[in-house]
């Protein structure tokens, strides 16, 4: 089983480190790829490149393992793979560890999320793994709740994508797994926190809001790890009255 391994933080994330390591431990092929530079929050950007033509990639070593740097954005390091940019393509997608939650309407935005998506849209299931900040990083928590998730992926009806989420605490300190829906936010928002004629100024802050129960954001800050299936963007099944609008402006009169 090829396994792409990819993430939005960058090659020389640890979290990109302990998840390859995790993948080759349980015996499946890790391909690591991943980005040159951080791509958080990049969703699923295929640019901008610096030559639209060429995708400049170095070959570099995560412990014992090679890897591939990329310079592009995560969601086109995905599509590269798909199309045999690494060998040949993977049978699986996992991204992560993400360094923060990946809950709510932060999946809009994340890479890390749209790795998976991406994946999806070339019939390949995946699992997207995030984890709580807050230093030292317990990275081997994410991991030992993903492998099985990974293991189930390999003979789930394809394409099923997972969203992981995972406290930052020891192993035997999470409360459990449970599948969640999305938080109409996510564990962290963007505030203003000054602005001047120059620009505005912003910052990242943990969500507090109240939240209703079972869902994503809810159920991590509470300390359970959670898990969410999810859908590449598809059009919804609406009737709309295109008929009516087309031809119906001023224009050309």
């Amino acid at each position: 089983m090829r396994v792409l391994v990819t993430n939005d933080d960058g090659i020389a994330s640890p979290g990109l480190a302990a998840l390859a390591s995790m993948v080759a431990d349980a015996g499946m092929t890790p391909v690591v790829a991943a980005p040159a530079l951080d791509h958080s929050g990049a969703a699923a950007a295929l640019g901008p490149l610096a030559d639209p033509s060429r995708v400049s990639v170095d070959e570099v070593m995560l412990g014992d393992l090679s890897a591939h740097s990329v310079h592009a954005p995560t969601a086109l390091i995905v599509m590269l793979s798909m199309l045999g940019g690494f060998g040949d393509p993977p049978d699986l997608v996992l991204s992560g560890v993400n360094n923060g939650p990946n809950t709510g309407r932060s999946t809009l935005h994340s890479a890390t999320v749209a790795a998976v998506l991406v994946g999806g849209y070339f019939g390949r299931s995946g699992l997207a793994v995030s984890q709580v900040v807050g230093g030292p990083q317990l990275w081997s928590t994410a991991t030992r709740a993903a492998e099985p998730l990974l293991e189930w992926l390999g003979n789930a009806p394809t394409p099923t994508l997972l969203n992981l989420n995972v406290p930052n605490t020891e192993h035997g300190e999470v409360l459990g797994l449970r599948q969640a829906g999305l938080a109409g936010v996510g564990g962290v928002q963007t505030v203003i926190v000054g602005r001047d004629a120059a620009g505005i100024d912003i910052d990242l802050v943990t969500t507090t809001d109240v939240l209703p129960p079972g869902v994503d954001s809810a159920l991590l800050r509470e300390g359970y790890a959670t898990v969410s299936a999810m859908a590449p963007p598809t059009a919804l099944d609406v009737d709309l009255p295109t008929d009516n609008w087309w031809g119906s402006s001023s224009e050309g009169r």
